[in-house]
């Protein structure tokens, strides 16, 4: 007990001793590694699709929930609540996401007498309906931005309040979060359609579909504050962080402390979210999010649960977030009082998807072959879900891991991020460790915080042309090293080797462009390579081949990379940048098929929309339906005008590949390898639900 702390005596503490973790993947993990250093007997759920997931690996005990969907599963309070009772749970944590913020599942755990890791039912749905509370943080003297938050405001109202406002406004679905059902519109024509997409999103998502609207800023920061506040009366903010680097209101980069805040901005923002939680009588971890512009901050929501990015805030204050979790749910005190908590250096974080960014960010499934973090020195943490073999599905968010360096400094922390991700490898899928590399690396970046415009103001989704190069070359060696005998045996058969011919002519495709790369190995036996690219010649030497890694000169100029490959597709990572190529001849059949002008699903998933009739007259670019796969919404369309038949309905499942729609007349020209899918998903829309 805390003796600073006069009321603490009156609380009775009620020891966690069998912990049921309501989540998977990489937070699942995580919190399994700190209840069970604290003695504590871990219990993982999980769904058909998780049975052989890292986190059933790491728990003491495992039960099953349910099917792969997660209304079935981790959506399904019955069933979790059912599973705590199974199991002796004397608590439950969950985790963020899933059911972290619902009001419901909170009170269903209460009434069967176990403990919730998090705030009071009451907390949670005063926050939670963002309506409500703009309201409370208003009534708590929090500045708010001006806007629309009433109850069931209808379109036209939405549209009264923002010409009154003044463009920009920014209409947000008023339950549930992670960027889904947000949308900016800078006119009337703008609006009208992001009211329809987003009370159509939010209702998928949330299953409620109601919005609010908002003033939106041009180009503030996002800057959070961590908060605890305990039984015995006590409340503290521990720092704050900035996640202003966002894609489509989804954190990409998160710091701690945020830097550069003018005076006495940071404290009045932390002073600010201790008031709203005491308003609101909070129990716990939350998170006060602000806007940030100028000398001025203002509210724009409460995460009432443990954030994807609190290991930065851990860093700085070398304190462990889900201990004071446990803690407090326990009914201690906080461990620290507010002159107890000053950071020390500075953390970033950077999240590790499964996705394509120089496909639009395409969702990627499948399995990892190879995967190595890289923790090699003090300050580098990697939280994670992964393992060589396991299986990447679309059922749930491809947030794969966290990767987090803390340096002495904002560049410092920085520099040692760029080198962890470099020996950070995981092959198999794509993913967007070249994109947050390029993000680290961008002078804009390194000279001070941006803003949340950063990534819209620089295009940093595609690889650098000469990492592009070096993964051609890379690829072509392990083909001709792995396929070709040893020296010693060519030497024997053939003798000269000076005069010998090997020529090897391959045709690779990287997303959808294709390359032909001529491979000379004439004079393989005496060290050297010569592959032809587009004209170039690029002599190869000091090669030097012990998989997955491969070393060689190109030019003078020595590289390192890593390579796995499949029967049909090479992985490798290399200056950070990561490449999945195809030979292009192994996927000729593909290739004829596209050429019909069918329209497949890129991925399996499941269809939230039919927007057309079979038989209706189309224009190219039309929508024809909506998919949703990996918690993303993706809009398949028309590749030219005609009629199509559909063949799926709303609702259905379907496999990658599957055909949806088929044109009733043959189309005139016939897409290119790739190009499909690239235009199919140039607008979907990201939703992480963090």
């Amino acid at each position: 007990m805390n003796p600073e702390n006069a009321n603490a005596t009156n609380i009775q503490r009620k020891p966690i001793k069998r912990l049921l973790v309501a989540n998977r993947g990489e937070i699942a993990c995580r919190i399994f590694r700190t209840a069970g250093s604290l003695g504590i007997t871990t219990i993982a759920v999980y769904s058909e699709a998780d049975a052989n997931a890292l986190h059933t690996k790491l728990a003491d005990e495992c039960h099953p929930i349910g099917p792969a969907e997660v209304q079935a599963s981790y959506l399904n309070i019955e069933a979790i609540v059912s599973a705590a009772i199974a199991t002796g749970a004397d608590a439950v944590h969950p985790g963020y996401g899933f059911l972290s913020e619902n009001a419901a599942f909170a009170q269903a755990l209460a009434d069967a007498g176990i403990t919730f890791v998090g705030p009071s039912a009451n907390a949670i749905e005063a926050m939670g309906d963002k309506r409500q509370a703009k309201r409370v943080a208003e009534n708590a003297g929090l500045p708010t931005l001006p806007g629309i938050h009433t109850n069931n405001a209808t379109d036209d109202e939405l549209i009264q309040a923002a010409t009154a406002i003044g463009f920009p406004v920014m209409v947000k679905a008023a339950h549930g979060g992670g960027g889904r059902g947000m949308r900016l519109a800078h006119d009337i024509e703008g609006l009208k359609g992001a009211l329809t997409s987003a009370r159509a999103e939010a209702q998928n998502a949330f299953g409620r579909g109601e919005l609010l609207l908002e003033k939106a800023l041009t180009r503030p920061r996002h800057i959070e504050v961590q908060i605890f506040a305990d039984k015995h009366g006590n409340c503290v903010y521990m720092g704050d962080r900035d996640c202003s680097v966002q894609r489509r209101h989804q954190k990409v980069v998160e710091e701690a402390p945020a830097a550069n805040l003018p005076d006495g901005l940071r404290a009045r923002m932390g002073e600010a979210s201790i008031a709203l939680a005491k308003s609101c009588q909070y129990l716990g971890a939350g998170t006060v999010e602000f806007l940030v512009e100028g000398q001025d901050f203002y509210f724009l929501e409460m995460n009432t649960r443990l954030q994807v990015e609190h290991p930065v805030t851990e860093a700085v204050f070398q304190e462990d977030l889900v201990a004071w979790q446990l803690a407090i749910a326990e009914g201690l005190p906080l461990p620290k009082q507010q002159a107890q908590l000053i950071p020390s250096g500075h953390a970033i974080e950077v999240r590790l998807y499964a996705e394509d960014p120089a496909q639009q960010f395409f969702p990627q499934t499948g399995k990892i072959l190879h995967w190595q973090p890289c923790n090699a020195q003090a300050g580098m943490r990697t939280d994670h879900m992964l393992y060589d073999g396991a299986q990447i599905g679309n059922w749930y968010d491809p947030m794969l891991a966290k990767i987090i360096a803390q340096g002495f400094s904002r560049r410092d922390a920085i520099n040692k991020l760029r080198a962890q991700i470099r020996g950070t490898l995981a092959l198999g899928i794509n993913h967007n460790l070249g994109f947050l590399t390029r993000i680290l690396e961008h002078d804009a970046f390194q000279a001070a915080p941006p803003g949340t415009d950063f990534l819209e103001c620089h295009n940093l989704t595609q690889p650098r042309a000469t990492t592009l190069v070096h993964a051609h070359i890379a690829a072509a060696l392990v083909q001709f090293l792995e396929a070709q005998p040893t020296a010693a045996a060519l030497s024997t058969a053939y003798g000269n080797l000076s005069t010998l011919s090997i020529p090897n002519t391959r045709q690779w495709q990287l997303g959808n462009n294709t390359q032909d790369v001529l491979l000379d190995a004439r004079t393989y036996c005496e060290g050297l390579i010569t592959l032809t690219m587009e004209g170039t010649n690029y002599p190869i030497t000091h090669i030097d081949h012990s998989p997955p890694a491969l070393t060689f000169k190109c030019n003078g100029e020595r590289i390192s990379c890593f390579v796995v490959r499949t029967a049909t597709h090479y992985y490798l990572q290399l200056g950070g940048e990561h490449f999945t190529l195809q030979e292009v001849s192994s996927h000729a059949s593909s290739t004829h098929a596209q050429s019909s002008g069918d329209i497949k699903a890129p991925m399996a998933g499941q269809v939230l929309e039919v927007l057309i009739t079979s038989g209706e007259q189309v224009n190219a670019g039309d929508t024809l339906l909506i998919i949703e796969a990996m918690k993303m919404e993706m809009p398949l369309k028309a590749t030219s005008p005609g009629r199509y038949t559909i063949t799926v309905q709303k609702g259905e499942q379907v496999s990658a590949g599957q055909t949806l729609a088929e044109p009733l007349e043959p189309h005139v020209e016939s897409p290119s390898p790739g190009d499909k899918n690239s235009e199919h998903t140039q607008e979907h829309t990201h939703a992480h639900a963090r």
